[in-house]
């Protein structure tokens, strides 16, 4: 676990409640160190202050999400909902504002590491007459054969929408692929629905994922 907090304190009281629980941990007071360190290191999961100095969260996960998928889970005292929904645009999987009990977001850690590795589909799904594949045995996702980055929660969703062309509730996709204790609620998967449709838009083309207006999201049938 790589923890990025400019706050000493904090960041000691994380990490001894991660390393009471198995976790062995690095430290960044800084979000230049703290990319740095994630790009060494390749840690399982990032826990990321929002306000940092010499590269603010922002920044930092806007960095890795570049050349990473490792789940990011925000901690910051910024409470309002737009920055919330600004860090999971930004491609965080999980948002938790200060204060906050360690317990809680060791409980936060757990759930991301567990949908980000537990058990998938192992086949290869074709859409969009080859243009758009799907390898969900490596987790892939390739437009025009150009791989395109996904985090763990967007790949997740992305993989359920698939899988049953069925509309899916907020509620399910909440449940099932992103985060049902994310305090930003249904804005939670509208955040990373719309990164979605930006990053698999084809020219064109309508957005893969559609809205089913008053009940949820679904694959464009």
């Amino acid at each position: 676990m790589l923890i990025v907090e400019d706050d000493s304190k904090a960041s000691e009281t994380i990490r001894l409640y991660a390393t009471r629980e198995g976790y062995d941990c690095l430290l960044a007071r800084d979000g230049e160190n703290g990319l740095r360190l994630a790009r060494e290191q390749s840690p399982a999961v990032v826990v990321l202050d929002l306000m940092l100095p010499r590269m603010d969260g922002l920044a930092l996960c806007r960095a890795l999400r570049s050349e990473s998928s490792v789940p990011v889970l925000m901690v910051t005292a910024r409470s309002g909902e737009a920055d919330k929904l600004r860090g999971l645009g930004d491609g965080a999987d999980d948002y938790l504002t200060k204060p906050f009990s360690p317990r809680e977001l060791m409980a936060r850690v757990r759930a991301v590491l567990r949908r980000t590795t537990g058990p998938g589909v192992r086949s290869e799904r074709s859409l969009r007459g080859g243009r758009l594949r799907i390898d969900f045995l490596k987790e892939r996702v390739l437009v025009d054969d150009a791989e395109v980055r996904l985090t763990p929660t967007e790949f997740r969703i992305l993989a359920l929408l698939v899988q049953s062309e069925r509309v899916w509730t907020r509620d399910e996709i909440l449940e099932r692929a992103a985060s049902r204790d994310s305090e930003a609620g249904d804005r939670t998967v509208d955040a990373h629905v719309r990164n979605l449709r930006r990053k698999l838009k084809l020219p064109g083309q309508r957005p893969l994922v559609v809205t089913a207006f008053g009940r949820g999201y679904q694959i464009d049938p």
